[in-house]
């Protein structure tokens, strides 16, 4: 079986990502900034089911410094760029993540090409494609990108990252393919206490931390589908210097829907989970005097619709429905003492 490389591995898809391909029988290589989560990571995906560790083995190296990468990348058939910066709250300056997200994604790229590399498989996101401009009804495909004009940092972060890889492909990436997965908001189990950002969500239904729901829409990709997709677009000819969006089938789920399904799927655990939404009208108030309040305004009643059929029909992806995927979630939370 081929080597591998996976950058960022000790982030949660990442991990994922990792298990899977150990079990599929690929030889893993991972990055990470330091060796200190080495021993860790390895229990984690040891008691997840990996398997045969020996075939697993981590390097340093850092988005933000040359250093590593070419001796991480020599040697390995494909590499999943899937490490990124994403900010514990709003920076002060959105170049603290452009930049290392631009020129981390970059510095992967080059040494892929030096490394004659088949493929790199690079985790974007739904921020680069159905973000910023009007609010539109027609639902998004690949063909879209955001609107960077008033984008969070997170998101212009995101979209400058791919289109600097497309343009490398284009421009100086010689034989090496290109291809790129666009996940929209990831839950899942967890194997540990690092989790997607979106997981505090369902976190914050479980613990009481959010009274009544404001009337919020998102699509959900379950983890192990989107590793599963990284393989796929990793082996099928097809996948070359395409994108493909991540999300499972279905119109987006409103907060107060995944607050049903855990209280329908697992009452036992949802003492503590909303029974009601709340106006929006009291929330845009609310976003007057409080900060997180004020967050939640700009994306209240937007429903930003998709389609997935490209990653069904090209790479015969078939995802897991919402509802299995928020209760897998609920379990791995309480199975780990997290909820």
């Amino acid at each position: 079986m081929s080597t591998v490389l996976v950058t960022g591995g000790s982030g949660y898809v990442a991990s994922h990502l990792i298990l899977k391909l150990l079990q599929d029988g690929y030889t893993v290589r991972t990055t990470l900034r330091s060796l200190s989560k080495e021993q860790s990571i390895r229990s984690v995906l040891q008691n997840a089911g990996a398997g045969n560790m020996d075939r697993l083995s981590f390097h340093v190296a850092d988005l933000t410094q040359d250093k590593g990468w070419d001796e991480a990348i020599q040697g390995c058939a494909y590499v999943h760029h899937v490490a990124s910066p994403f900010p514990g709250g709003a920076p002060k300056d959105e170049n603290e993540l452009i930049i290392p997200a631009r020129e981390g994604t970059l510095r992967v790229l080059k040494a892929a090409r030096n490394a004659h590399v088949k493929r790199v498989v690079f985790t974007s996101s739904f921020a680069t494609i159905g973000y910023g401009g009007k609010d539109r009804l027609e639902p998004y495909t690949e063909d879209d990108w955001s609107v960077l004009d008033g984008l969070p940092a997170y998101h212009k972060s995101k979209t400058l990252a791919e289109k600097a890889a497309w343009e490398f492909i284009k421009t100086e990436g010689g034989d090496l393919e290109l291809s790129v997965v666009n996940p929209v908001g990831i839950f899942g189990p967890v194997l540990s206490n690092d989790m997607s950002s979106s997981i505090t969500l369902i976190l914050k239904l479980m613990d009481g931390s959010i009274g009544k729901c404001p009337r919020t829409y998102f699509n959900i990709v379950d983890v192990r589908d989107l590793a599963d997709l990284h393989i796929r677009a990793m082996l099928n000819p097809a996948a070359k210097g395409e994108r493909f969006i991540a999300s499972s089938d279905g119109k987006p789920m409103a907060l107060f829907d995944v607050a049903r399904t855990i209280s329908l799927g697992r009452p036992e655990k949802a003492k503590k989970v909303p029974t009601g939404e709340m106006p929006s009208w009291v929330v845009r108030i609310a976003g007057i005097f409080s900060p997180t309040a004020r967050q939640v305004v700009p994306v209240l009643d937007v429903i930003r619709a998709l389609k997935n059929e490209k990653s069904k029909k090209t790479l015969g992806w078939a995802p897991r429905t919402p509802q299995e995927t928020i209760l897998d979630t609920v379990d791995s939370l309480v199975e780990h003492g997290i909820a």
